[in-house]
């Protein structure tokens, strides 16, 4: 099948493509990788997996995608999302923000996901955006964008968001069948034949054709964002065998009960119930069934590449929307908590200038997807108000690099405001509750954190903005799996210090989101910062609380 854009012919932001003319129309994208060098700038695709956690081996089934992405390029050990959820997170990708300055917190209309007031204030400054208006990328999207993409309240399926030339997008949440696509704002539904209908494929099949049929005058950029390992957890035929015999990892903090943590984690029924435990089991081995078909996306995506004659003009980033947990705390599944299980995701990149078996462990965050990709590109970042930083140079082995010690996780908990039926002992305000009346969510899981890794320091300092004032502080180098609280015993002075930084991100907007913190060797103490109009009550009374 063949594609075509928004726009018959030529995208309409560029009259003709004459050297001299793309020079006047992106002077603001030249960069080192300019027209003016004599090259065309590089390709960029993007994929992008659906609750695909890091730490309990999610990576592990994608052999084909380490071998192509991950062995030709590097790899990040400590890629973090700003919050443990699709929709803000989503959303942090595609703006470079943290949620508190992009205003998604939640996967509902009514917590700004795909809202009016989402498209008419943050799409027209998303990175694709200015990638297609700016710099004369050809733009492509294809699977999930946000949860509530295609709503009626919402434009419906008719909406296409500024900055994409190719629109493929799934209406509302993942599914592997039966669902409808918005193809450049026009509504096509599919069935639930596997040769024609299973998502994946669709969207290998779809990404292809574009690379077949885009033009070859202009870069291009491509977002191809997976319904894997998402529920339902439906697996292409020919993988619906595999892995029979793996089970969800036992690991130090599995079906243990979460002492001295937030009272959500509290309640969780430890042990866990054995129908509870088979249930994660088998959702954690479906879940590594989706991703083989997600493996051989890959693999046919880098494969059209070669052929073409792209590949080693495109960078290649692979990564997820957050992580995952089965059992751990006696949590069956789920994402939305503050832990490294459901805040660090996969990120492997490939491209020009990338030195092989590359591994990082510099600290980043999805913000910092945008600006990377737009360093690519050559554009000015200080035009935009990302909150998040180019990682570019790591990427092409800056030596003596200065970088970030912390970055900023944020979730706004969700509730019902009746008692959920199936478990009529529980008071309203829980949400996401398993038949056992374990819950997964409530109204205040509401917290913010900082995630330190310095020289010297991987901490991570949590708040709740709830009634208890409660902490939690986790040193990692003693306690990866985040077991014990030291929240009651840590140094005051570094609780202080800890608490100071969280007050800063929460406050932050664009370039003071990226200001030197407390535990990094540049920071300089302004003790005017203290006093800033734009902190919020919640985070002062906590500073004075505790400092």
């Amino acid at each position: 099948m063949q594609l075509l854009p928004l726009a018959p012919g030529r995208p309409r932001h560029l009259p003709s493509c004459s050297p001299a003319l793309l020079l006047l129309v992106l002077g603001g994208c030249l960069g080192v990788f300019g027209v003016a060098a004599g090259t065309r700038r590089p390709n960029v695709v993007l994929l992008l997996t659906d609750d695909q956690d890091e730490v309990l081996g999610g990576m592990t089934p994608l052999k084909k995608t380490k071998a192509l992405i991950g062995e030709m390029g590097m790899t990040f050990s400590s890629a973090y999302v700003p919050s443990a959820l699709c929709c803000p997170s989503r959303a942090s990708i595609l703006t470079g923000k943290y949620p508190h300055n992009h205003h998604v917190v939640n996967n509902t209309l009514e917590g700004n996901c795909s809202s009016k007031s989402w498209q008419k204030i943050q799409e027209p400054n998303t990175f694709p955006a200015i990638l297609r208006s700016m710099c004369g990328y050809q733009t492509f999207f294809a699977g999930k964008y946000l949860n509530e993409y295609g709503a009626p309240d919402a434009g419906g399926l008719e909406h296409v968001p500024l900055g994409w030339s190719y629109w493929y997008a799934l209406e509302k949440n993942s599914k592997y069948y039966n669902y409808t696509l918005s193809i450049n704002g026009k509504a096509r539904k599919h069935g639930e034949n596997y040769s024609v209908d299973y998502l994946t494929d669709v969207l290998a099949n779809v990404s292809l054709d574009f690379l077949d049929y885009k033009s070859n005058f202009e870069p291009f950029f491509m977002m191809i964002a997976t319904p894997a390992p998402h529920s339902p957890w439906t697996a292409a035929p020919q993988y619906q065998k595999a892995f029979q015999n793996v089970f969800a990892p036992r690991n130090k903090n599995f079906n243990i009960h979460g002492t001295n943590k937030h009272w959500l984690i509290r309640q969780a029924k430890t042990p866990m119930t054995n129908s509870s435990i088979q249930f994660l089991d088998n959702a954690f081995r479906k879940r590594w069934q989706t991703l083989l078909s997600v493996d051989d996306l890959v693999e046919k995506l880098v494969k059209r590449l070669e052929f073409t004659g792209e590949l080693n003009n495109t960078y290649i980033f692979y990564t997820s929307d957050n992580g995952y947990h089965t059992g751990q705390f006696s949590l069956p599944i789920d994402k939305r908590q503050l832990y490294e299980f459901d805040i660090k995701v996969p990120l492997l990149v490939r491209g020009p200038g990338i030195k092989p078996n590359q591994t990082s462990k510099m600290l980043v965050a999805n913000i910092d997807l945008g600006p990377t990709i737009l360093d690519i590109a050559g554009y000015d970042l200080n035009k935009t108000q990302m909150d998040g930083m180019s990682f570019l140079p790591i990427l092409r082995g800056a030596s003596n690099l200065t970088w970030r010690s912390d970055v900023l996780v944020e979730y706004q908990g969700e509730g019902r405001n009746v008692t959920d039926p199936t478990c009529p002992s529980l008071s309203p305000g829980v949400s996401q509750c398993f038949p056992d009346c374990v819950c997964e969510d409530a109204y205040n899981n509401t917290y913010a954190c900082v995630r330190t890794m310095s020289a010297l320091w991987n901490l991570q300092y949590c708040e709740f903005d709830d009634q208890e004032v409660f902490v939690e502080v986790y040193n990692l180098t003693a306690d990866p799996d985040q077991i014990t609280n030291i929240a009651k015993s840590i140094d005051p002075e570094l609780l202080g210090k800890m608490n100071y930084r969280l007050m800063m991100l929460q406050s932050c907007s664009g370039p003071t989101c990226r200001t030197p913190g407390v535990f990094d060797p540049r920071y300089r103490f302004d003790p005017r910062l203290m006093f800033s109009n734009r902190g919020s009550v919640r985070t002062r009374r906590f500073s004075k609380h505790l400092l």
